[in-house]
């Protein structure tokens, strides 16, 4: 007996993962393992492809789901049938199917209720979510763009390049060679899906099936396009200019509305997510809005008090008066000067901290006049070193 396929191992998520975490891994799987992704092992690639997607249509189903979680299959034929054997689901062999209806059934109730408790619908419904058969929107794409912290606070615009599918200039997306066109597929009709009728221990149950013949897009192509091989699209480099708007922080997203992936049957083109990562400043750093920065002085600057020039984000020079007597790690504020917020025109403030800069070397006649300022100032002068015989 074959071995059954962990669904939730297969997509990396816990079995109390929520629907946008089922999407979230399945989107990301399905891009690794996609054939045209995957050039030099297009056969494994196509295989893993296939068990990713079969895993995400039964776990993205909730009554598809809650048959796996009970049972390890979403397949009714996969219980070991529903007659008298000691494989079905109830398991003694007790209970068998005719023609003329359940034997030895009546202690069980309604039907519908024990439908229903083992796959949470009546006897009727389908096994298989209706697929979407009109216009569908592309995929969305994500990008990681590089700025440096003078380009987040002023804000900059950038070049970027990008490889995407886009829509076939010879089929214009059919997929279909041109002077043909693609036909509705005979097996379904048209309608993607294909329905089966089980006799059980149940009754009759109705099953939905993605169509084998159309892989569930309800159309055939007879003469497939030989630009783009069928698929209506075909990758290209593409070069988008993106603004980087000003005040942006790090790891914030622009989107670029109509830059993914083409949509199918006429659906619009998915959305291109632009993630920005901002370097690091050697001068400058960010807390919230607000720049800060530490500017050396001297200790006559930090005695007598100076006008300094303080160097800004934007290149420019801001001329600041500190007083007589500044310690060092005072802070001082400029109002104003910092990162303006993206939701507004307001702007946060551009804060630098003082250090005060003791001199290591000083000539004989600095010594001497720093020693006569100790002396005025009551101070203890400094001891002057002497040879080891006085």
């Amino acid at each position: 007996m074959a071995s059954k396929k962990d669904y939730y191992e297969i997509l990396g998520v816990p079995k109390t993962a929520t629907d946008d975490e089922l999407k979230k891994a399945y989107r990301k799987l399905a891009k690794k393992y996609h054939p045209d992704a995957n050039p030099d092992n297009k056969a494994e690639a196509e295989a893993k492809f296939k068990e990713v997607n079969e895993a995400y249509e039964v776990l993205s189903d909730s009554q598809k789901r809650r048959m796996y979680d009970q049972f390890g299959t979403a397949d009714p034929q996969g219980f070991g049938g529903f007659g008298g054997g000691a494989g079905g689901p109830f398991g003694n062999g007790y209970y068998s199917y005719s023609s003329s209806g359940f034997d030895g059934f009546s202690d069980f109730g309604d039907l519908g209720d024990i439908f229903s408790s083992f796959f949470g619908g009546s006897a009727r419904t389908g096994g298989t979510r209706n697929r979407t058969k009109g216009p569908r929107k592309g995929a969305d794409l994500n990008l990681n763009l590089d700025i440096t912290f003078e380009e987040a606070f002023l804000g900059v615009e950038k070049e970027i390049s990008i490889t995407r599918p886009d829509t076939c200039s010879v089929c214009h997306g059919s997929g279909a060679r041109p002077g043909t066109s693609v036909t509705k597929c005979p097996t379904c009709n048209g309608t993607g899906t294909v329905k089966q009728v089980q006799n059980t221990i149940l009754g009759q149950m109705q099953t939905t099936r993605t169509c084998t013949a159309c892989h569930g897009t309800g159309e055939i192509i007879k003469e497939p396009c030989e630009n783009c091989r069928g698929k209506g699209t075909v990758r290209k480099q593409a070069k988008i200019r993106v603004k980087i708007p000003a005040g942006i922080d790090n790891n914030q997203t622009v989107v670029l509305r109509g830059e993914g992936e083409p949509g199918e049957k006429g659906g619009p083109k998915g959305d291109l997510y632009i993630t920005v990562s901002v370097r690091r400043s050697n001068i400058f750093t960010r807390q919230g809005n607000t720049v800060t920065c530490e500017i050396p002085i001297t200790i006559t600057q930090a005695t007598l008090g100076a006008e300094l020039k303080i160097p800004m984000v934007d290149g420019s020079i801001e001329k600041y008066t500190i007083p007589d007597g500044t310690q060092t790690g005072t802070k001082f504020t400029i109002r104003e000067k910092g990162f303006v917020s993206l939701n507004s025109t307001a702007r946060g403030n551009f804060v630098f901290t003082v250090i005060v800069q003791t001199p290591k070397r000083l000539n004989k006649e600095q010594r001497e006049l720093m020693e006569k300022l100790a002396k005025t100032m009551n101070e203890q002068p400094p001891i002057k070193k002497k040879g080891i015989f006085g």
